[in-house]
């Protein structure tokens, strides 16, 4: 029965024949065990005919679920490590502790000794701005709002009112962004979580309208247009092709000009590391835009200088 519970959680719908020969039993037992899991609380339904199968199905409450010793360490090794919701550390320390408490002796030891093993960097190495907590409850009722089509109503940046029919939650750059329309202007945009304060209630249902376009195209280009505390407009000294041969894509836009040399629309949220990003490229630029960043790259041009003993 163990077996057979792990074969109904491992995929959608199994047929009575194909469990039968999995489990190397007659299908009858297969009959017999699903409804020994039935008496036990598992919800398997069942559908008779041709098409015929086996799926586990919705309960009033949740099952034990069945983990082999992979799939044991893995859980385990992800509630350890997983960062950046607020508010998930209270409630992964409780599913860690249930977790570890039912694992088998040969388990827990390895994981002791995975644990003594490592150790945890921080998490936020390539930037001087502490990453944003999003509430879990603010995703949920984010999932919730694209899974029935109802607008969202928010401030944005605090004072800015906007709706916006969400059409999905991207996790990025480790900030989280629901990605919508405005129903009055018809633009679709991503929108940082973080930036969010959602209002109550909610807007109205929608009829939702096709993403056009790429969704990680969207959210790169727009991100790298609004969606960071501080945005950088430059021109460089190279062709687009030549930049975008030395830039991750998620850096930010690049377009042509004419004159042969090209444009990048990039972002950050600090100056420094606006800064650090450009010194990356190991290309002269001229910064259109902002004023502070032109100010801030001054200080670093005497910085340097001094360090190296030509100041």
């Amino acid at each position: 029965m163990l077996q057979l519970l792990g074969l109904l959680q491992a995929r959608v719908e199994w047929t009575a024949p194909e469990l039968a020969e999995r489990l190397e039993v007659t299908e009858r037992t297969v009959r017999n065990d699903v409804n020994r899991l039935r008496e036990l609380g598992y919800p398997v339904d069942g559908v008779r005919g041709p098409a015929g199968h086996y799926r586990l199905g919705v309960g009033a409450k949740l099952p034990p679920l069945l983990l082999d010793d992979e799939e044991a360490v893995a859980v385990a090794v992800g509630l350890r490590t997983v960062t950046g919701v607020s508010g998930f550390e209270e409630t992964g320390t409780r599913a860690l502790a249930k977790l570890e408490h039912v694992l088998p002796d040969r388990l827990r030891r390895q994981l002791a000794s995975l644990r003594d093993a490592t150790a945890t960097g921080p998490v936020n190495t390539d930037s001087n701005v502490e990453d944003p907590a999003v509430e879990p409850a603010v995703l949920t009722e984010i999932a919730a709002a694209i899974r029935d089509q109802r607008r969202l109503r928010a401030f944005y940046r605090d004072d800015e009112r906007v709706e916006i029919e969400p059409y999905r939650l991207v996790a990025w750059q480790r900030r989280w962004f629901v990605v919508g329309r405005d129903p009055v202007t018809a633009v679709w945009a991503p929108y940082r979580v973080d930036w969010l304060t959602l209002r109550v209630p909610g807007g109205g249902t929608f009829h939702p309208a096709a993403l056009p376009g790429d969704l990680t195209e969207l959210v790169v280009r727009e991100v790298a247009r609004t969606g960071w505390s501080v945005h950088a407009r430059l021109v460089i000294d190279a062709s687009a092709d030549e930049v975008l041969a030395r830039i991750n894509p998620a850096v930010g836009v690049v377009e042509t000009r004419p004159d042969g040399r090209s444009v990048l629309v990039t972002g950050g949220d600090s100056l420094e590391i606006v800064a650090v990003w450009i010194g990356m490229l190991g290309m002269d630029f001229q910064v259109e835009s902002p004023a502070e960043l032109v100010e801030y790259l001054r200080v670093l041009a005497r910085r340097y200088a001094r360090a190296s003993g030509t100041w």
